[in-house]
């Protein structure tokens, strides 16, 4: 069973939801059984840089 290509939707909120640490069972079971990882580890990396500049700029915007 070949399992259908995920939407940026369906990538958003696998990716967010790993962020904070909610997920249900049965989306991680439907990440898993994705045809390749790489959307999801895109989306990640895009995530984490961009949580990272925006402390950047909450941390600058409290010392200035």
């Amino acid at each position: 069973m070949t399992a259908a290509k995920p939407s940026f939707k369906q990538v958003l909120k696998a990716v967010f939801g790993a962020f904070i640490g909610v997920q249900s069972e049965q989306q991680r079971q439907q990440d898993f059984q994705s045809q390749s990882a790489v959307p999801y580890i895109l989306t990640g990396i895009f995530a984490a840089l961009c949580f990272v500049a925006l402390l950047l700029l909450i941390v600058f915007l409290v010392l200035r």
